[in-house]
């Protein structure tokens, strides 16, 4: 293998190695406008986008444990590589697929060691971002210690009621 290629091997190989999660694309008809904006946003949610050739993506994967499908990828591929925030990325990612479905397509993704099909990607898409995952479990969690709070609450205010009933009647 050429040094170039082997330089690019290795380079593929650690962002597979280094990313929580990547997703490869599909594209067509790509102009520079639609492409510049594209890495824009994937980079505002944390990503990274990468054209690959696709001999190159499948050895670095392999190099990485990875096995891919050749026939799972046609077309140009590009390859999204997602840092910290997997779904951030992939949320920014189906909304661009989406207003651009003649462009961007999703053929499949790797997940937490796991290889999805383009369906499972946009199911992870679909995921509440981490924020509100933290705020439903903390509203879950908090939810019967106010319930619980609210009828102790509840039965000091009866009791003390009684007792100032009884006092005011005594009097």
């Amino acid at each position: 293998m050429r040094d170039e290629k082997q330089f690019l091997l290795d380079d593929v190989k650690e962002k597979i190695d280094n990313a929580s999660a990547f997703i490869v694309t599909k594209y067509t008809n790509l102009n520079p406008n639609f492409s510049s904006n594209f890495r824009n946003e994937i980079c505002k949610a944390g990503g990274e986008v990468e054209v690959v050739k696709k001999r190159i993506l499948i050895k670095a994967a392999e190099a990485a444990g990875i096995t891919i499908d050749i026939a799972a990828l046609n077309g140009h591929i590009g390859v999204v590589f997602a840092d910290k925030e997997a779904v951030a990325v992939t949320k920014a990612l189906y909304k661009l697929a989406k207003e651009n479905e003649e462009q961007i397509q999703v053929l499949l993704g790797h997940f937490e060691g796991k290889l999805c099909s383009g369906e499972d990607v946009e199911r992870i898409s679909q995921l509440p971002d981490k924020d509100t995952m933290r705020a439903q479990f903390l509203g879950l969690l908090e939810a019967p210690m106010a319930q619980t709070l609210a009828t102790m609450e509840a039965l000091l205010t009866s009791v003390m009621h009684c007792l100032e009933n009884k006092n005011q009647s005594s009097s």
